[in-house]
């Protein structure tokens, strides 16, 4: 019997938590032989998590000693490092002992990747290591030096799009055969279909919407967006932008949403924990993001049939919308050429909105557990 590992630490969400917890669920649900699937807790940040992992059947495995569960989310970069730093010193070696241990087949490596990785340069195993590369990686020196000194040792490294392999071919660090293309397991249909169903505030289906779904960060860029919006709705007081999701920016947008004085036209939802009814009741989906691997969100939305509105930040969105054959791309931070894209789309046939909306829902189905399952289930020999 296979006996596979995830380990996945964390401080804070990010999508990454749900596409382990899809990966794990996927070999449970799919692998036609008896399997052992184990998420690997290294500072609490899995517990809450427990119910979820016994209703699908994923193991939940506790490395003993340091937890902060109590503490998280936590953000800010210097806390995350120092976390970071003491999940390094207190962890290392209990990780060693248990892999000693437990013997797993494979140890599938997301986050904090140096703490698994330095084992695996400094002894032996038969445990075979995968690294899945999530999301845009940032290829600094240290990171750089560090993956082409472990290289050899590495199983096979993943990567969630096309662009990201073609990127890691330039870079040289890896042999090329070792890596492998699998893309995030991003849509539990069953689970989707479930959630499109329920029920949202009247007050906000009273209105034709845009929306836009993330984190208030830097990344997600949505002070571009509500500069553009805040232009348009000059011309056209029919227009409406709900923005979903919380994060360290919310004051600053808020702010920017009050001395534009479009706070009738532009809302702040807050953090939403279904956004399938928004999505669905959306006359598209806009995302303003300076990097994404690929984007969830764009890809849940074009399964839901709506039409996405997206930056061709690297390295994920031409990829999935071909370059814009089933959806519109703005150069990566241009207002200019987002609001042009936003007035293409209102002013678009509906018959060729719906050519694009039909290949984009083909295309999102390739990010499904069970073809993530496929793929990756052919490196698990």
């Amino acid at each position: 019997m296979k006996k596979i590992f995830y380990w996945s630490p964390h401080i804070s969400k990010v999508a990454t938590v749900k596409n382990v917890i899809n990966s794990a669920f996927s070999l449970k649900k799919f692998y036609k032989e008896k399997i052992d699937v184990s998420i690997l807790d290294v500072i609490g940040e899995w517990r809450s998590h427990k119910d979820e992992f016994e209703s699908k059947k994923i193991n939940y495995l506790k490395i003993s000693g340091f937890e902060i569960s109590n503490l998280l989310p936590v953000s800010g970069y210097l806390i995350s490092r120092i976390i970071y730093f003491i999940v390094f010193i207190t962890k290392i070696f209990k990780l060693k002992k248990l892999i000693d241990k437990e013997k797993p087949n494979y140890l599938i490596i997301h986050l904090i990747t140096v703490v698994p990785l330095l084992l695996l340069y400094l002894f032996s195993f038969d445990t075979k290591f995968i690294l899945r590369i999530s999301g845009l990686p940032k290829l600094t020196f240290f990171r750089t030096f560090f993956w082409k000194k472990i290289s050899n040792k590495i199983y096979i490294v993943t990567c969630p799009s096309e662009q990201t392999k073609k990127d890691l071919i330039k870079s040289n660090i890896f042999p090329e055969e070792k890596l492998k293309i699998i893309y995030d397991p991003i849509l539990e249909i069953k689970e989707i279909q479930k959630k499109s169903v329920s029920k949202i505030e009247k007050n906000l289906l009273n209105k034709k919407y845009f929306l836009n779904i993330g984190r208030l960060t830097k990344q997600k860029n949505q002070k571009l967006l509500i500069d553009v919006f805040s232009k348009l709705v000059k011309n056209n007081n029919n227009l409406y932008l709900y923005i979903v999701g919380d994060g360290e920016k919310k004051n600053i947008l808020n702010k920017m949403i009050l001395d534009k004085k479009v706070e009738n036209n532009i809302f702040l939802l807050g953090y939403c924990e279904n956004v399938f009814p928004l999505i669905k009741k959306s006359s598209a989906v806009i995302s303003t993001s300076l990097w994404e691997d690929p984007g969830a969100v764009m890809i849940e939305s074009a399964y839901c049939n709506r039409l996405v509105i997206s930056s061709d930040c690297p390295n994920g969105p031409e990829e999935f919308l071909e370059y814009g054959k089933c959806g519109y791309l703005f150069k990566n931070n241009d207002s200019v050429d987002l609001e042009n894209k936003i007035n293409l789309f209102l002013n678009e046939s509906e018959n060729s909105k719906f050519k694009k909306a039909v290949i984009s829902k083909k295309n999102s189905k390739m990010y499904s557990l069970f073809r993530h399952y496929q793929k990756l289930n052919k490196i698990l020999v």
